[in-house]
Order: C-alpha cells, then structure tokens, then sequence
C-alpha cells in the first residue's frame, strides 16, 4: 500500500468542497487529476471513500471515518514545514519561563496566547517557583527569563526591569481574632503568620515576617485554605484573594499602619550572559511592556 500526500489533500479538499471540479479549482489542478487521486486513493485503502450515484460525491461511512485521519496527517505535513522554517530563522525550538504567583494567571494567559500566534513551533514549559528561587534557576541556565517579586540583592550576572507593582492584603479568617478589627502591628506580632517560602533559607523569605510564631508554605493558594479555618493571619496578593474559592470565608482587616494594601514590586530578570533568539528576545520585550498593577490595564 502506497499513499501519498497529494492523494490525502485531493481527498480532502473533494470533501470540504463537496465536489471534484471545486477540489481542483482549491487546489489548483485538473479535475482529472483530483479524481485520479482520489480513485487511487481508494484502490490503496481498499474502500469507497465517496458515493458517486449522484450529482455531486457524497462521503461513504469509510470516508467519513477517515477524513479526520487524512486531515491529522496533512496537518502534521504543515507542522513540520513551520519547524523547518524555525529552523532556518534561527527560532529556538525550547524555551522554560519561571513565574512567580505574584504575577496574575490572567496576564500569563493573554501574554502566551500571543507568543504561540507568533511562534507555534517552539515548545514551551511554564515553572511555578517562588521569590527568589526564580532568580536561582535563570541564574543556573534552568529557566531562560523569570518573573519575580523584587529581590533585594540581586546576583550581578542577572539583568532586570520592573515591571509593576503587586498589591498584598492582610488576610485572616471570618472568626479570627483580627477579622473586623483595625489592626496594628502589635496586633499582628500575638497571631501566627502563615508566610509564603521558597525552598531555600535566604533573606527574601523573611522580609515580610511579623509575627514570632510562623508559618511557612509553598502556595498562595493554599495559604488561603489555612486562612479560612482560622490558623493564622497572610499578606496574600490581591488577584489570588479575589479568584480563590474560599473569599466568602476571608475577611480583610484594615491596617491602622498604612493606608494602602502592602504593595510589592515585581520584575522580570534574565542571565546577561546568555544569548537570547528571536522567541525570547520578544517574550522579554514584551514583559518588559506589561503594566502589572492597580492602574494597568485590564
């Protein structure tokens, strides 16, 4: 059995066109040639693909079932085109991005929906660390750009640029002792502190300390589900507060302190050693536009 791909394309597009002639007129060949294809087609497969009692070929329940088949096949062609291309641009075929929680998932959204519109064949992996276990892994070449809460000394071979500022709110559950109270940091030094922590012993992870007895976990998300059942007190960012399922159990006292939410800067870092192509060139320049923060856009 010998199949080939102009063969598989004649019988797709009679199927999408619903005839030979407007098969040929797509594909820009003699209907001759189409029904050729397709005829040889269905000698190879040993099955009818179309009904030919009528005016125009109708799909038989073979064709049916394999047209779907011949579109993966076609469509797989073209992929490996667009990666050869890729290949001849200069495009990397890999890239890891590390991402801290800080920054919202609905920004990664929309920031990669448009990288893969521009560079569908390069594979991508998305990493979650935290604070400066961003920066540790750009630092080791085991993530090419990070995006980071701000770390106070920064390894002099990463670059970086701010990219906003990230609102932190102080968060307790509904019957905990500080739930509707306007509290201040005697307040928060009696209660347990529930701290975000990367998994390592630096100076980033106790810079938001207050409270002597603590806490540490590896999620904001899950810090949320210990502060509902009244464990302790968090400075959690405001877009995970608002999307967490557990918000009608929070309460948010106001800090007699500060007249704002605790804000954070966030930025993004990259090793100035490395080489970047043209998918990460763009990806950085693109961070580098976002607007994270209480006046960016939504």
């Amino acid at each position: 059995m010998s199949i080939s791909l102009d063969q598989l394309e004649a019988f797709v597009a009679a199927a999408e066109h619903g005839s030979f002639s407007g098969a040929a007129r797509a594909l820009r060949k003699a209907q001759s040639a189409v029904s050729t294809h397709v005829a040889n087609l269905e000698v190879d497969l040993g099955q009818p693909l179309f009904s030919r009692a009528g005016r125009n070929p109708v799909l038989t329940a073979a064709g049916q079932r394999l047209l779907p088949e011949a579109r993966v096949i076609l469509d797989r062609r073209e992929h490996l085109i667009g990666v050869a291309r890729s290949f001849q641009a200069n495009i990397e075929t890999r890239l890891v991005v590390a991402i801290d929680e800080l920054f919202p998932e609905r920004a990664v959204g929309q920031l990669f929906a448009d990288f893969v519109r521009h560079f569908p064949h390069v594979e991508l992996e998305l990493v979650f660390p935290l604070m400066e276990d961003v920066s540790r892994m750009v630092l080791a070449g085991r993530a090419d750009i990070g995006v980071m809460w701000r770390q106070e000394a920064l390894p002099t071979e990463l670059g970086f640029q701010t990219m906003g500022w990230v609102p932190l709110k102080l968060v307790c559950g509904r019957h905990h002792p500080l739930a509707g109270l306007r509290v201040d940091w005697e307040d928060l030094k009696r209660y347990r502190q529930i701290l975000v922590a990367a998994r390592n012993d630096g100076p980033e992870k106790q810079r938001l300390r207050i409270a002597a007895e603590v806490w540490w976990v590896e999620s904001h998300w899950v810090i949320l589900q210990l502060v509902k059942q009244g464990i302790g007190w968090a400075l959690v960012p405001d877009h995970i507060i608002a999307n967490s399922p557990v918000i009608d159990d929070l309460a948010m006292p106001e800090l007699q302190f500060d007249d704002a939410d605790w804000p954070v800067a966030l930025e993004m870092v990259w090793h100035k050693q490395h080489p970047f192509g043209p998918a990460a060139e763009w990806l950085r320049e693109r961070l580098a536009a976002t607007r994270i923060g209480p006046d960016a856009a939504p």
